[in-house]
């Protein structure tokens, strides 16, 4: 039972959707279809990335790179700009997920080297929000956007267009929580040599990685393939969506998540733009808004799991203070 319960304190976000997904199963009769709710492509991308950071940090990749940009940056003010930013601007090519899969571990470690590590929640969580708004610039950016370029029939730069005040007024936003952070100087990091110890390396890289945050993603997409089947679901959307499709993408990425809710939503309304925005700051917001959210507080809790919590709650107020904004933006355009 100690196990038990040990099991769920630190994997709660699994067990959670596993339960919510296991009585879905009995609203919608498991079958063949169920692998359809699955996106293997994404997954494989996720496992690959996972392999590709883990093997990094065995090789103690991370602590190097750590060492020498701790050398080059003169406050702690500046190594968040760089580590914020750097989610900001990469998410636009190399999608949300797969920057905050590469640059958070990282950021674990240079704030662990500066010893500032009461420091990592806000500048993961400023990750997560810079990666969930930077990736919108472009339809590449993300699942959802792909999802959404593909069933608008936009043109390119429509698309951009309609997203890129947002963009703005995020860049903006981040400029400022950024400023927050203390300008007081980085205590200077010794960069060593990296030197690797190859006896068991391989079953390093495969023991290291974290396979939970593979079977939540599966649980995931079968808890929302379930309530996207489920005839009460699209009713409830079809009788209260018709000019409340801002509003209503928003809170339904907050249940499901920005992707599928791009997907549903999409035919409920001949407003995409509207549903377009909704769906893009509504990946602000809760745990799942979007799997991006997911992947951080994943590689936070994996290190931090006591202290997950103070997370949870820092994220969801940073959200929210990230999401207001946005939405008056919306209202002033």
């Amino acid at each position: 039972m100690k196990k038990f319960v040990s099991f769920l304190k630190k994997e709660t976000v699994f067990s959670i959707a596993f339960v919510l997904a296991v009585v879905s199963c009995f609203f919608v009769k498991p079958s063949a279809a169920y692998l359809d709710y699955i996106s293997w492509r994404t997954l494989l991308i996720l496992l690959v990335m996972m392999f590709a950071v883990q093997t990094l940090k065995v090789f103690d990749i991370f602590d190097l790179l750590a060492g020498r940009l701790l050398n080059r940056v003169s406050s702690v003010r500046g190594l968040a700009f760089i580590l914020v930013f750097g989610c900001f601007f990469s998410s636009i090519l190399i999608t949300n997920d797969i920057s905050l899969l590469t640059l958070v571990p990282f950021t674990i470690t240079a704030f662990r080297k500066i010893k500032k590590e009461t420091l990592i929640i806000p500048v993961v969580i400023l990750q997560t929000i810079a990666a969930n708004m930077g990736c919108m610039l472009l339809p590449i950016g993300s699942p959802h956007n792909l999802v959404m370029f593909g069933l608008s029939g936009m043109t390119f730069w429509a698309f951009v267009l309609t997203l890129l005040p947002y963009w703005i007024a995020s860049f903006v936003l981040l400029v400022i929580a950024c400023f927050l952070f203390p300008s007081v100087p980085v205590e200077a990091a010794v960069t060593v040599e990296v030197s690797v110890d190859h006896s068991g390396m391989v079953k390093k890289i495969f023991s290291g990685v974290d396979y939970f945050l593979l079977l939540t993603f599966v649980v995931f997409f079968i808890l929302i393939g379930n309530l996207k089947s489920m005839p009460s679901v699209n009713t409830f959307f079809n009788s209260i969506f018709a000019g409340r499709e801002l509003l209503c993408s928003i809170l339904a990425c907050q249940v499901v998540s920005n992707v599928p809710a791009a997907m549903m939503l999409s035919g409920f309304s001949s407003n995409i733009q509207e549903i377009l925005v909704g769906i893009n700051i509504g990946g602000l917001g809760t745990l799942i808004a979007s799997m991006a959210n997911l992947i951080s507080y994943k590689l936070y809790a994996h290190e931090f799991n006591a202290t997950k919590g103070r997370y949870l709650l820092y994220f969801t107020l940073a959200n929210i203070a990230f999401l207001v904004p946005l939405i008056l933006v919306h209202m002033f355009i």
